[in-house]
């Protein structure tokens, strides 16, 4: 049995009923073969795998909080801070309804390779709450963020751990969390929490980064492929910030989004997301509704009820930048008979191992997210280094420094693929680039 099989079936064994982290594990290790191969011996003697796929800790926590009506509710909390080799634990804060220690745990070890790929001084973690701020009021949003860092500030600080806002958890949300970390340390740390709002350390371009650099990524992919942005047609899921940030961008660069998706169905709107149809998307995430179809009635546009357009309506590029596991094989199959060429993964790990494996073998390019949506942790990354210098860079200079972030990015996976003589193939790349900084760190640093 190969290392990696062994590693593969320890962290099964010791991870029972959670499989969107074994999905995530067997997909990272299962690529990096040529890796481990030349470096077999080495890792082995240092358990790097073992280590790796293992959270340095896992917290979890109650939640106590009061509505506006008086009621008690009791939700539970966690942070998983997986590796930090290369920085303080850095990840987002996710507030949905199904939060669990499986889902904490995948986007925490997804983390550690994205905030790698990004070449700043980041680890991974990640955490959240099962508490649903859809419908929820000000007030008892604000009272639970309180509970939540009464327990959480424990474990966080500028050079151990450093949460951003992630699903359910906007400006507005970090900001009350903020608020309560300073009344509970009585100091004003200002690099404990990114995302912040601009009065207070916050960066310009933030909210807007995630969608922006997947944009940026994938025209670094379609110039290695001798094509350009400008006249595509770009099907997207979601409509929160990240879908925003995409719209916006790829607007800008020539391209037209075609279709968003929520919790009730998606939309499609031929004439493109563009103009003050971006703009609206602010408003309908500040709603507090979750629904899509208010789109479809303010601009008299196509809604579907229930469904998600893949395999369900043509486009040049499909970017999931709703949740993880939209993209089942079911969907992936009918991507091909539809003749769809680029899937950009900009949500966390969209697709499910098959579904992505179906698309390669099909000749479908697939970004991965961990690249592909790195640009919203590469901007609290610079969020955290104009914090430290009491800087405040201009929207031009965050949006410049993140698109060469990106190129950057993409120029580390092609490396890494040249330099174990791949193809292609952005996946492989990805984790290839991200796992050689992590492993070289835990090296060097012995066994800890």
């Amino acid at each position: 049995m190969s290392y990696i099989q062994e590693v593969i079936e320890q962290t099964e064994l010791k991870n029972p009923g959670q499989p969107q982290f074994m999905q995530t594990v067997k997909e990272v290790l299962t690529s990096l073969k040529p890796a481990v191969e030349q470096n077999e011996a080495k890792l082995r003697k240092n358990v790097i795998l073992e280590r790796m796929v293992e959270p340095d800790r896992q917290i979890i926590f109650r939640v106590p909080w009061v509505d506006d009506k008086g009621v008690y509710h009791v939700n539970r909390g966690y942070r998983i801070q997986f590796n930090n080799a290369i920085g303080p634990y850095k990840g987002g804060l996710r507030f949905q309804k199904d939060v669990n220690l499986d889902t904490m745990k995948f986007l925490a070890f997804e983390q550690t390779f994205k905030n790698s790929l990004t070449s700043l001084p980041m680890g991974g973690g990640k955490g959240g709450s099962d508490f649903d701020p859809t419908g929820k009021s000000d007030d008892e949003i604000m009272r639970f963020c309180q509970s939540f860092m009464s327990e959480l500030y424990r474990h966080i600080g500028p050079n151990m751990d450093v949460p951003a806002g992630d699903m359910g958890v906007g400006g507005r949300e970090i900001g009350y969390l903020f608020g309560w970390y300073k009344k509970i340390v009585g100091d004003y740390e200002n690099g404990v929490l990114t995302g912040k709002g601009l009065s207070y350390g916050g960066s310009l371009i933030r909210p807007e980064a995630t969608g922006f650099g997947a944009t940026y990524f994938l025209e670094e992919v379609l110039k290695h492929q001798g094509e350009h942005l400008e006249g595509k047609t770009f099907a997207l899921s979601g409509f929160g910030n990240v879908a925003w940030g995409a719209s916006k961008k790829i607007s800008e660069l020539g391209g037209k989004v075609i279709t968003l998706s929520g919790p009730d169905g998606y939309i499609y709107d031929p004439d493109g997301v563009s103009g003050e149809k971006v703009d609206y998307l602010l408003e309908m995430r500040a709603s507090n509704r979750n629904r899509v179809q208010d789109y479809a009635d303010k601009y008299g546009v196509k809604f579907v009820t229930g469904k998600k357009p893949w395999g369900n309506v043509k486009a040049d590029v499909y970017m999931p930048c709703a949740r993880q596991n939209e993209i089942l094989l079911e969907d992936a199959e009918a991507m091909v008979k539809l003749g769809v060429p680029i899937l950009n993964e900009v949500s966390n790990m969209p697709t499910t191992n098959e579904a992505i494996a179906y698309l390669q073998s099909h000749g479908v390019l697939v970004a991965p997210s961990k690249a592909v949506n790195a640009g919203g942790v590469a901007t609290s990354g610079l969020e955290m280094s104009q914090n430290s210098e009491r800087l405040a860079w201009s929207a031009t200079e965050v949006d410049s420094k993140l698109k060469g972030i990106m190129a950057g990015i993409h120029n580390q996976i092609c490396g890494a693929l040249d330099a174990y003589g791949l193809d292609y193939n952005l996946v492989a790349g990805a984790n290839l680039a991200g796992f050689k900084k992590v492993a070289d760190a835990m090296l060097a640093q012995g066994l800890y």
